[in-house]
């Protein structure tokens, strides 16, 4: 049985989304607390302006100060050959970049076309090569855009492309909004399928209107997706998707994924720990099932 394997996204994408900027020593308890869970990856912060995310200007101290485990990836986000240098000198073992398959999304976020992002990831690619470290590819609004609304296969394919000739390892391929259904899954897997094989692609489920699980179960029952990203307590959202819902819960998809006959080492009861760890520090509850399942009895 093939192993499913999970990107713990909370400690960066759930809490670069809080109102509230976490202490630095709280997301470091959280990303050790989330050790323990059995996750193979924790993409633990990014190495952005902090003008632009200010809940993620702590990132080298947060690296500094975590306690690793073996057999666990820590990675990061990085925008650029700057973002890059920082990265390595703080010691990550991976690093993405991000696009979006929505031009008006891309320019809202980061302030640039498609085209000239990709072009800002060249070099960032050439040294990441240089130091041996593996790159995530990130493809946000690769189903639909709260700007463009319904995003074709055909926009998506080609972006895909343009990472992969760049030499990137593996696609993470966003339901920013969190609007996708089942049937446009299949309708881009198709599509992408043709270009890379499942094992490169990561699923990247936000779940605004309750479909991420569904959307996973599809990926991983028709096309042989094993990788996936998701959030402890269902941390995240979107500050450019409006009414955008958390990344899917970490406890919940692998719950759901268990009981559907796959085979992971992620403990459910550890991942609701370690959001228990930083649930005082945010401006809302958590959002998952499990979470209130097992909450422990005040």
């Amino acid at each position: 049985m093939t192993r499913i394997r999970i990107t713990e996204v909370g400690p960066r994408d759930g809490l670069q989304n809080e109102a509230n900027v976490v202490p630095t020593e709280a997301k470091v308890t959280f990303v050790n607390a989330l050790n323990a869970s059995g996750v193979d990856e924790i993409e633990v912060s990014g190495f952005v302006h902090p003008k632009w995310v200010p809940q993620l200007a702590d990132a080298a101290d947060v690296f500094g100060q975590l306690e690793r485990a073996p057999g666990i990836v820590y990675s990061a986000l990085v925008p650029n050959e700057k973002g890059l240098e920082r990265a390595i000198e703080a010691g990550v073992d991976k690093i993405a970049v991000f696009t979006a398959a929505s031009e008006t999304f891309n320019r809202h976020n980061i302030n640039a076309s498609i085209g000239e992002s990709i072009r800002r990831f060249q070099p960032v690619m050439k040294r990441a090569k240089v130091e041996g470290l593996p790159v995530r590819g990130y493809v946000s609004t690769a189903f639909h855009c709260p700007y463009e609304g319904k995003i074709a296969p055909d926009q998506v394919v080609p972006v895909i492309e343009r990472l992969l000739e760049l030499g990137v390892d593996e696609i993470s391929i966003g339901d920013t909004i969190g609007q996708a259904s089942p049937p446009e899954v299949r309708a881009l897997l198709d599509a992408v399928l043709t270009k890379l094989d499942p094992e490169r692609v990561v699923l990247h489920c936000h779940d605004t209107y309750g479909m991420a699980i569904a959307n996973a179960l599809t990926a991983w029952e028709g096309y042989g997706v094993t990788r996936f990203d998701s959030s402890a307590g269902g941390l995240g959202g979107c500050p450019y998707a409006p009414g955008a819902a958390g990344n899917v819960a970490t406890e919940d998809l692998v719950y759901a994924l268990r009981a559907s006959g796959t085979d992971t080492n992620v403990d459910e009861a550890a991942v609701v720990k370690a959001a228990q760890e930083i649930e005082p520090h945010l401006s809302r509850p958590l959002n998952s099932r499990l979470s209130r399942v097992l909450a422990e009895p005040a």
